[in-house]
């Protein structure tokens, strides 16, 4: 049965749904393993066990360029006019497929070490008190603008080697460029993503030609340096490795730490049990994850007929990933619709899975507990001062903003 037939268990342009998706969610799930909708063309996937399963099929991919043509493959070539974002995206690890993204993940993962980021520790954990303090000493803010945002944009920055007086464009490229990963983006849309693709690449190319004279300490430089049996990235390949970890290194960070409090604030018994045991705070990161999936639907594109639940999907067609829908899969989490900080089995699916497994996981980890522990300690009666609205994003999920104020 087509999904497009019934618009109220799916439908990613309507506020109420894009508020809480879940019931539709469990609605999806009870109607079977795959479901095609009309208006993406896309075939919807529910449940955790595929999703999981899906997620390391090798007969999908990010892209399909490593194989077909897009005529071969049955799809339009992008837009002329929107070539420069498609260049800057196609570049990098998360939208390719074996050998280049085997490539490519190798010699990034010679410069982001856990040791890299172990490294940062201090440093994550000084901001997050810092930006904490001072919104404890203003009596509430903005906890989104406050403390979410700013202390994962100043980390991956500090980490790339973009100096403090650089870094005010870096969110607005961000959010321009991710717009073009929600389902059918418009043409507006579009225009904003090309325009910051094309400013923030001249600037990492200027960075870039500067670190090569004088190379530091810093991530970038670490690329510069980087290679294996001859392999080097090229410039290309640098600048999107560099939007993409700075893409991915702070939108999820962002959203699951508003999305988590948000969740907190409406799960007072479970706040409290955090406030009087901070031992919950690892389990409660990923818990919080789970619960309010900053990333809610990864698309994949079929290159060899697939079969799921008797029906065939043709090569050619594109999978949606339900990444929500499978962290609250009651086959595979005890009343998926509670929160429950205490949760030993947790094996969401929020960082990916397979090759595209996030790479910078350890980081927005470290991230979200340093400043969940400086928010418990140093603010220990935060309390919500307005109700929250949420983006009208569905794919990327979040909130304008957090009002908190501490009494």
């Amino acid at each position: 049965m087509a999904v497009s037939e019934l618009p109220q268990a799916f439908d990613p342009w309507d506020q109420a749904f894009v508020a809480d998706p879940y019931p539709a969610y469990a609605e999806l799930r009870a109607r079977g393993r795959v479901l095609h909708y009309e208006p993406t063309d896309q075939w919807l996937v529910p449940h955790h066990a595929d999703v999981s399963a899906l997620l390391r099929d090798r007969r999908l991919g990010r892209t399909y360029q490593h194989r077909f043509t897009h005529e071969e493959f049955g799809r339009r070539p992008p837009a002329p006019e929107h070539e420069p974002f498609h260049v800057l995206n196609d570049h990098g690890m998360l939208d390719l497929e074996p050998p280049d993204h085997t490539r490519i993940r190798r010699l990034v993962s010679k410069a982001f070490t856990p040791r890299t980021v172990e490294r940062l520790g201090p440093y994550v954990r000084g901001l997050a008190n810092e930006l904490v303090s001072a919104l404890v000493e203003a009596g509430g803010g903005d906890l989104l603008a406050d403390v979410a945002e700013p202390l994962p944009v100043a980390v991956i920055a500090e980490m790339l080697g973009i100096p403090e007086s650089d870094r005010a464009p870096l969110r607005p490229w961000s959010a321009d460029i991710c717009g073009m990963y929600e389902l059918n983006p418009s043409e507006e849309a579009a225009r904003r993503a090309v325009r910051a693709s094309v400013e923030f690449s001249e600037y990492l190319r200027e960075l870039i030609a500067e670190r090569r004279k004088q190379p530091g300490e810093d991530l970038i430089s670490g690329l510069i340096a980087a290679h294996d049996e001859g392999d080097r990235l090229t410039e290309q390949e640098m600048i999107s490795t560099c939007v993409l970890l700075l893409n991915a290194g702070h939108e999820a960070t962002v959203n699951a730490t508003v999305n988590g409090w948000w969740a907190l604030f409406r799960n007072p018994g479970q706040l409290a049990a955090l406030r009087a045991d901070h031992s919950l705070v690892p389990s409660a990161v990923e818990e919080l994850m789970r619960y309010d999936t900053p990333l809610q639907l990864f698309e994949r594109w079929v290159l060899d007929e697939i079969e799921i639940d008797g029906t065939t999907i043709p090569r050619g067609a594109e999978i949606a990933m339900l990444f929500g829908s499978a962290n609250h899969d009651p086959d595979i989490f005890t009343a998926p619709e509670r929160l429950d900080l205490t949760r030993r089995e947790n094996p969401h699916i929020s960082f990916s899975a397979g090759i595209h497994y996030c790479i910078g996981a350890p980081l927005a980890r470290m991230e979200l507990a340093a400043s969940m522990t400086a928010l418990l300690e140093k603010a220990p009666t935060l309390s919500l001062a307005a109700e929250p609205r949420r983006k009208p994003n569905f794919v990327i999920r979040g909130l304008e903003g957090l009002a908190v104020e501490v009494s």
